[in-house]
């Protein structure tokens, strides 16, 4: 087993503690949150050893081998150097940093240390994204054509919403194309095996004025609302986005946390010369076959219905859902796996999402604020 210590416990921290557990290859010696009260009651709940205030004691710890950052996205980079320079592995959640200078600057500082550096780009990790991915790599589609599909959430969809990801000087520039949107690309690459090269978008702001509340509200909450004060919004809503990639392939995406019904619901089309398939976040469990001479198919997730090289993703029987949790624990089973194997970061590129990942989002991001603002064609 690896030691760990978790950074950051709001919405995604108990998430990765969770997950990890159920590896059962991660011993959690230690959280950290600047709120003492969070970090001691995460502790207790979690019967984890020891909690911490600031993140740079945590890091003295010299028996713990692996941070996991689940901070708000400015502090990302901060911390994220200040582990690696510690001499620790590091997964950190998306998007990597904030913008492409402190990217670079983490996926040469991994290296440098030879050390396992994760952007946590977990939801490929669905055992029917895995097949979709072996599908489309296997040829079963024939030539790839076109990729299409949406991310869509509701939960700030009232001006009465509010939370963290809200206010460019913590989240960043970009916030539904940053925070979900940055999901449906990688995915995106990774099922076809292609990079986008190119990309026209349009981001808009339905909501430019939002209702602050007095009190702390958390992402996915819902507040009431007494006192409140009128704040500024300056980050996307929705987003539009024509692409080309380098296979050829032909895509589009629309982005959205203002859809009402649309809890979180990440859909995606792949459509080649010879079948089509689609895959739907809210279903997890099904991936839909499509054939233009005969009856359509839909498979359900089932390890002895799966390729060989995909099943290991699935650790239930057919009939036994897997979801978003599982999602997190399958990635950090493939990370944990990986370290304890290698020991560093070694030469050829794994299979889970790493620190140039992650970087790869953090430009393709940009490029859509930069063809948003000039309406124009933008190469990547």
């Amino acid at each position: 087993m690896l030691k760990t210590g978790v950074i950051g416990l709001g919405f995604i921290g108990p998430v990765h503690i969770e997950a990890l557990r159920r590896t059962g290859m991660a011993d959690i010696v230690a959280v950290a949150d600047q709120n003492r009260a969070a970090a001691d009651a995460c502790a207790s709940k979690y019967n984890i050893p020891k909690s911490y205030t600031d993140y740079r004691d945590m890091l003295k710890n010299t028996e713990i081998d692996v941070i996991h950052i689940c901070a708000p996205n400015f502090l990302h980079y901060e911390i994220a150097k200040a582990v690696l320079e510690s001499g620790k592995h590091v997964i950190c959640e998306k998007p990597l940093a904030i913008c492409a200078d402190e990217g670079r600057e983490l996926v040469n500082l991994a290296k440098e240390k030879k050390k396992v550096g994760v952007t946590s780009f977990n939801l490929r990790f669905y055992p029917l994204v895995q097949q979709a991915r072996a599908m489309v790599q296997k040829g079963e589609l024939g030539k790839l054509y076109a990729y299409h599909g949406t991310y869509l959430q509701d939960w700030l969809l009232y001006d009465t919403d509010y939370s963290w990801r809200l206010d460019s000087k913590i989240c960043g520039k970009s916030r539904a194309v940053a925070d979900i949107g940055s999901h449906w690309i990688d995915m995106a690459e990774y099922v076809t095996g292609g990079r986008i090269v190119s990309l026209c978008a349009d981001t808009t702001t339905f909501l430019p004025v939002r209702k602050r509340p007095s009190c702390e509200v958390r992402s996915f909450q819902t507040a009431e609302i007494g006192e409140y004060e009128s704040v500024q919004i300056d980050t996307e809503d929705f987003a539009t986005l024509l692409f080309h990639m380098d296979n050829g392939v032909r895509g589009n995406l629309t982005v959205s946390q203002i859809s009402a019904g649309r809890k979180n619901r990440l859909q995606f089309e792949a459509d080649g010369a010879e079948n089509s398939l689609a895959w739907d976040s809210e279903q997890p469990n099904s991936l839909w076959i499509g054939h233009r001479d005969s009856y359509n198919e839909q498979l359900i997730k089932d390890p002895n219905l799966m390729y060989a090289d995909t099943r290991t993703y699935a650790d239930f029987p057919g009939g036994h859902t897997e979801g978003f949790p599982d999602t997190s624990k399958q990635l950090f089973k493939s990370v944990y796996e990986y370290i304890l194997r290698n020991g560093h970061l070694k030469g050829e590129k794994p299979d889970f999402p790493t620190f140039e990942d992650g970087l790869r989002e953090t430009l393709i991001c940009d490029a859509i604020l930069e063809s948003s603002e000039k309406k124009a064609w933008i190469d990547v």
